[in-house]
């Protein structure tokens, strides 16, 4: 069972607390993409000795709560990002969402975001399996699969066995970003660490990588926020 501490300074933030035999220390950690405030401590501390620790560090804590983008619903009337811009999501018939071109219709109902985001998960496929093809054709590997899901930790992986796995949510981002995952992970068929000959192949597929990685830092976790359960 999950434990909640209530620490002066947080402004009613509450604190979970999660109880773990191999940590050595505390640590404090909040969720970039909902804002969730979770400190693991090693078993045994008590909460008092946890309070303490958070109150150290209230001010960075707000801070960071304070910096986690809004929550976005999809919904009718509403728009969703595709490829880096913008989408109305506007009121449609039939049983799926259609990509319009320049909007996204999908029926009135409360399964509409969740339509809207089998849709997006369908393009995401399409664009990733596109971008991922071209760069394991320069590099002269074929990865043995590609998958796709709604991962929060990162945006994409390599298997030892060259099977890739990539965030679906990567469709809302700008073109240029999703291609950069794409290379990123390729190249990890290459070479299966961060060595400095990886990024060296990465540049090599995408000499402008440290702007699109950069975008993932600051951008990213708004495509977190977004909400497709209405």
């Amino acid at each position: 069972m999950s434990e909640t501490l209530s620490v002066p300074g947080l402004d009613g933030i509450p604190v979970q607390l999660r109880r773990s035999a191999r940590a050595r220390r505390m640590s404090l950690r909040v969720g970039r993409s909902d804002g969730r405030v979770t400190l693991t401590l090693p078993q045994g501390m008590s909460e008092r000795q946890a309070g303490a620790f958070v109150r150290d560090q209230a001010a960075w804590v707000r801070r960071a709560v304070a910096a986690v983008p809004a929550l976005r619903v999809v919904r009718v009337g509403g728009s969703v990002p595709l490829l880096g811009r913008d989408v109305p999501v506007v009121a449609g018939s039939g049983r799926a969402a259609r990509h319009l071109g320049a909007t996204i219709a999908v029926a009135d109902d409360v399964q509409a975001g969740r339509r809207v985001q089998a849709l997006l998960l369908s393009l995401a496929r399409t664009h990733l399996a596109a971008s991922v093809d071209r760069y394991a054709e320069a590099i002269g590997r074929r990865p043995a699969k590609l998958s796709l899901r709604d991962t929060r930790s990162r945006w994409g992986s390599c298997s030892s066995r060259g099977a890739l796995m990539f965030s679906w949510r990567l469709v809302m981002a700008p073109p240029e970003v999703l291609d950069y995952v794409a290379a990123h992970e390729v190249a990890h068929l290459l070479h299966m660490d961060h060595s400095p000959r990886f990024w060296t192949a990465v540049e090599r597929l995408v000499p402008d990588y440290a702007v699109h990685r950069a975008w993932l830092r600051t951008d990213g976790a708004a495509l977190h926020a977004i909400d497709f359960t209405g």
